[in-house]
């Protein structure tokens, strides 16, 4: 917003004043009106300069903050692509260790970044209660476990069953002096109750997307 004001017109008249001025005292106050006039203009020409700037930096923002929006409307765009992708490729695939296989491969960038080389993930068979055999996918490097889960879309009932499997796991583990690092879940959904269990169970959970 910018004030307009006619300052060639009101100079005049200030000059006029002076020069009119019969006495002393007179000329006094039209010089000290004419300062005064002379200090509001600069005092309105500094603050529509800093409005203008003010209303400047504001635009340069506003479009800042619609470029921010674009790109990640176009990245969430890309990653809902790469997830239906991915479950066609895995219903293409179904079930049994190549689905797991192709999972830790889709995922191998977040598990790189924790230690994890996708390809010497082992599959580790245990002897439950009752003689009843599980099995569950462990990295074993320096001395140290990480087990893993593998689901392509993970709730509840799996991170418990995770837990319970793991707990076996660990204490087989410990027999062969190996201690187990890190629990991970790795899906492509996670339901959301699913993701606050596992996280409230110190499991460290790699997703594509929550499902609430």
């Amino acid at each position: 917003m910018e004030v307009k004001l006619d300052w060639d017109k009101l100079e005049e008249v200030v000059e006029r004043a002076v020069r009119k001025a019969r006495t002393e005292e007179l000329k006094d106050v039209a010089e000290a009106l004419k300062m005064l006039a002379e200090y509001v203009k600069t005092g309105f020409e500094a603050t529509n300069k800093s409005l203008e700037g003010l209303l400047k930096a504001v635009e340069e923002l506003r479009k800042a903050v619609d470029e921010m929006r674009k790109t990640y409307d176009e990245r969430f765009k890309s990653h809902e692509e790469q997830l239906k992708k991915i479950e066609v490729t895995l219903g293409s695939i179904g079930r049994g260790r190549d689905l797991e296989k192709m999972m830790l491969e889709i995922f191998r960038e977040a598990l790189e970044r924790r230690g994890i080389e996708p390809g010497r993930v082992e599959k580790l068979t245990l002897e439950g209660e009752e003689g009843v055999r599980l099995e569950i996918d462990v990295y074993i490097h320096d001395g140290r476990a990480y087990l893993i889960e593998v689901k392509s879309r993970a709730e509840l009932a799996h991170v418990e069953w995770f837990r319970h499997r793991a707990r076996l796991a660990a204490e087989a583990l410990a027999k062969q002096g190996k201690k187990v690092e890190r629990l991970i879940l790795v899906a492509v959904h996670v339901d959301e109750e699913a993701l606050v269990r596992a996280r409230q169970l110190g499991i460290d959970v790699i997703y594509g997307n929550v499902l609430s």
